[in-house]
């Protein structure tokens, strides 16, 4: 097990921003036979091939067509969706800052809903994107400038005796990171510039991100734990496309989703919420000249997975969990329920993944908030409002969320490309609102 959880140390840090991750995925689908698509221009769709579509650089929709292709809407799609982005700082326009006339900093703002604290006292960089003018082309180039570039320093505790008695943190005033001394003023943007291969002058955009430099690392007695940066959602996504690859459905229409933005509500058009996934299907049944017919009975007859890792029991903090239902980290693939539907799971959509996981010989757990604790949500009730569909809602038991650096289990993440192996190679379908899990 200790085998996949390393290619997914290697996959995180090869992923500083979403950009990365998701230029990551579209070199391992390209090495394995997936056409690149491109939504402005036309598709020439064949039956038993694979398909990768992006928008934006940073969201992904790779799909297999089976070999008899379900004209007549019998077998619907089998879907993962997952996200790419993790709570991080996001670089701001003229980003440097000077301090006592001395210091250089970077001016940053939050994104997404993060912890705070774990960002202080470790090597940063910055990563993302810049647009750089061409001519009269406007080219993406993606940055990573790798190396330990920037910290966030803590105040020592001699200047705040309280420190250890809680703190409120103010984002822009103590979580700025340190860049340089005298002499560093002026020089990021040529950083930047030299990480991407162009000219500081031919910059005309960036969106770029703090990442934490540390490596990822696998620990503990048995070696049974992985901590690493952005493991939500990176883990899921990598879980995702080795379930995917590792499959075969020669009936049903293989779906491997990975959306940007689920940190900030997903409202963007490369967002769970957008109508990425919508267009897709749709133009899939068009190029094959399924009408709209097909594609609704095609639909009714779909299973969505939206993985997106998941609150585990924490050993110092049992209180915090719910009284009955206790997911470890180690012990199976979480189901995510919630009566407010901030997670899609019913009973239907359960009872459907614990086949799945029966099947895969693989254990799983339940998650419910407690009832005094307002939950988040997730990727599954957004997708499904543009492409209605039986969702169920999983993750990974997972600790520190949303930390700089967070922990899971090896043992999970191979239970998850497991299950979603045997997923994309089984039939879901309905018969009369009866649903029927099955072989190819």
């Amino acid at each position: 097990m200790n085998t996949t959880a390393n290619e997914l140390l290697s996959f995180i840090r090869q992923s500083p921003s979403p950009f990365h991750a998701v230029r990551l995925m579209e070199q391992e689908l390209a090495a394995t036979g997936y056409e690149k698509l491109y939504e402005e221009e036309t598709w020439d769709l064949q039956p038993g091939r694979t398909y990768m579509v992006s928008r934006n650089g940073s969201s992904l929709i790779a799909f297999a067509l089976p070999e008899h292709f379900p004209s007549q809407g019998e077998r619907g799609f089998l879907i993962t969706a997952s996200h790419s982005d993790s709570p991080s700082f996001k670089i701001k326009e003229h980003p440097e800052l000077r301090s006592e006339n001395y210091y250089v900093k970077l001016n940053v703002e939050k994104y997404g809903g993060m912890l705070m604290a774990p960002w202080f006292d470790r090597p940063l960089s910055a990563a993302g994107r810049i647009l750089a003018g061409n001519g009269s082309r406007i080219e993406t180039r993606l940055v990573n400038i790798d190396r330990d570039l920037l910290m966030i320093p803590s105040l020592a505790i001699h200047m705040d005796r309280s420190a250890n008695e809680g703190h409120a943190y103010n984002p822009q005033e103590e979580l700025l990171p340190l860049f340089g001394g005298p002499g560093a003023e002026g020089t990021f943007r040529k950083l930047a510039a030299e990480a991407a291969g162009v000219r500081e002058e031919e910059i005309l955009g960036m969106d770029l991100y703090l990442y934490n430099r540390m490596d990822g690392s696998i620990w503990g007695a048995s070696e049974e734990f992985v901590s690493a940066p952005r493991l939500d959602d990176l883990q899921c996504a990598f879980a995702s496309l080795k379930g995917l690859l590792q499959s075969e459905n020669s009936r049903q229409i293989r779906v491997h989703c990975v959306f940007d933005n689920e940190e900030v509500g997903s409202l963007t058009r490369q967002g769970a919420a957008s109508t990425f996934l919508k267009d897709t299907l749709t133009r899939i049944f068009q190029c094959m000249g399924a009408g709209p017919e097909a594609y609704h009975r095609a639909l009714a007859s779909s299973f969505m997975v939206s993985a997106d890792n998941a609150q585990a029991v924490h050993p110092n903090y049992p209180g915090k969990a719910d009284p009955s239902n206790r997911p470890c980290v180690n012990g199976g693939i979480v189901l995510k329920h919630s009566a407010n539907q901030k997670y899609t799971t019913d009973g239907v959509s359960a009872a459907v993944f614990r086949s799945i996981c029966r099947k895969a010989d693989v254990p799983c757990q339940d998650f419910v908030n407690r009832s005094d604790v307002p939950g988040g949500s997730t990727l599954g009730n957004l997708s499904s409002a543009q492409a209605a569909m039986r969702t169920v809602d999983v993750g990974l038991p997972q600790l520190a969320m949303h930390s700089a650096y967070e922990t899971a289990g090896v043992k999970d993440l191979e239970y998850l490309v497991k299950a979603l192996q045997v997923f994309y190679s089984s039939g879901v379908r309905v018969e009369k609102d009866e649903i029927v899990l099955d072989g190819n």
